[in-house]
């Protein structure tokens, strides 16, 4: 590289990616051959529209590009074929990352100032699902939802409670920061009760759904996001999946914009020319290869791995005095109360990656300190278990983290 000062900013992050133990839960590593689609002549290209439909010339093989991307997904979660009347999926493969994936939902589905439901941040939701300080909560009312005090886990009952109390124009199932399974069959009967759509952000487990270690969501929802970089091991992008079936069914007639597209074709048309241009082709190219990656036997074993890795680290650390959030964990992160031992949650964090283990400070269910400093640390073992780590190792890392904490 002839620029010396990137290259060398370059060689001292992977310097210290390979020599840190990240147990950051929203980050993983790509193989080779998704960096090298990442940096291909994809990245020349201008594309904007869809195939078979832009508004630029030279895109044969970008829409062959696009189109394989597309089947990938959708064969990688078992929904069918594409362009087919057998199909009841349709996947957009072009948003630029999760959170404008989730905004294009809400743009498509739900009138400007109407209410969407989603898990509150402090107990474990995301900015997207409404928060305040999120564009999704100016545009929107949040109706926020969290868990129960005794379990720290979701209590449906009062979900549906608060969601027929509200009514919702869209339920949103989904977290950031919560480490139970999630029923997406009792998400769908509370939309169901309300009249509302039900979304699923699945964009911390679609590698354990991809991988067959956590329910699938994609019988009971209605559009389904998810990030790519995470449990999936693929590049820092989005997809959306929609059902074919009517924009309107599940609004209220009163609210109903007359529409008579499916719900694919609104969402389409918010993410291009909705909310974005071009989309960027490498980063699709990228993608292709994850999916393709994430359809190989041995991924699987790897998506088990990420969960019982998990549950040995909870465990690990619960032996050892250490309150892990509701108890356990049954995905591929844990919340970890350090406050518990006088110990705040950024200074856990920064204690912690002075001697070599990247975590993130986080709130806990009903935290009684600031987000800047809160109560917890989440732990997440996607990375390491890229990296070949198992249980045993797991018994390692929470020695480390119980000596450099005490």
């Amino acid at each position: 590289m002839k620029d010396l000062e990137i290259e060398k900013l370059i060689k001292e992050e992977n310097n210290r990616q390979k020599k840190a133990i990240n147990l950051i839960a929203s980050e993983n590593f790509v193989s080779e051959d998704v960096l090298e689609a990442l940096g291909s002549v994809f990245v020349n290209k201008y594309a904007e529209g869809y195939a078979g439909k832009r508004y630029y010339g030279g895109n044969e093989i970008v829409d062959k590009l696009e189109k394989l991307c597309q089947k990938r997904a959708l064969r990688l979660f078992k929904l069918g074929p594409l362009d087919s009347a057998r199909g009841k999926w349709h996947v957009n493969v072009q948003p630029y990352s999760g959170s404008p994936a989730n905004l294009a939902v809400y743009a498509a589905l739900v009138p400007k100032g109407k209410k969407i439901m989603g898990m509150s941040l402090e107990m474990g939701g995301h900015l997207t699902h409404g928060q305040k300080v999120s564009i999704t909560g100016k545009f929107w009312k949040q109706i926020s939802y969290g868990v129960d005090k005794k379990t720290e886990q979701l209590n449906y009952g009062e979900i549906l409670r608060i969601a027929k109390k509200e009514k919702p124009a869209l339920i949103i199932a989904g977290a950031t920061a919560y480490s139970r399974k999630i029923d997406f069959k009792k998400f769908r009967k509370i939309a169901d009760a309300v009249g509302a759509y039900l979304m699923v952000d699945m964009s911390h487990i679609a590698g354990l759904v991809a991988g067959g270690a956590h329910l699938s969501p994609f019988p009971y929802a209605d559009v389904v996001t998810t990030t790519t970089h995470k449990t999936l091991r693929g590049p820092r992008a989005a997809l959306i999946f929609s059902r074919k079936s009517s924009a309107i069914s599940r609004q209220p007639k009163a609210e109903s914009r007359k529409l008579k597209a499916s719900i694919a074709e609104v969402i389409d048309k918010a993410v291009f020319p909705g909310l974005q241009g071009g989309p960027h082709m490498n980063q699709v190219a990228a993608i292709a290869v994850a999916l393709k990656e994430a359809m190989q036997p041995s991924f699987k074993k790897y998506a088990r791995q990420v969960v019982i890795n998990a549950k040995a680290l909870a465990n690990e650390l619960k032996k050892r005095g250490w309150r892990i959030v509701s108890g356990g964990t049954d995905t591929h992160l844990l919340l970890v109360d350090v406050w518990q031992k006088g110990i705040s949650g950024k200074e856990a964090s920064e204690r912690l990656e002075k001697k070599g283990i990247i975590v993130n400070k986080n709130t806990i269910p009903f935290d009684t300190r600031k987000p800047a400093d809160p109560s917890g640390i989440r732990l997440g073992t996607p990375a390491v278990t890229t990296r070949g780590m198992k249980e045993k190792d797991m018994v390692k890392i929470a020695e480390k983290i119980d000596k450099i904490l005490k």
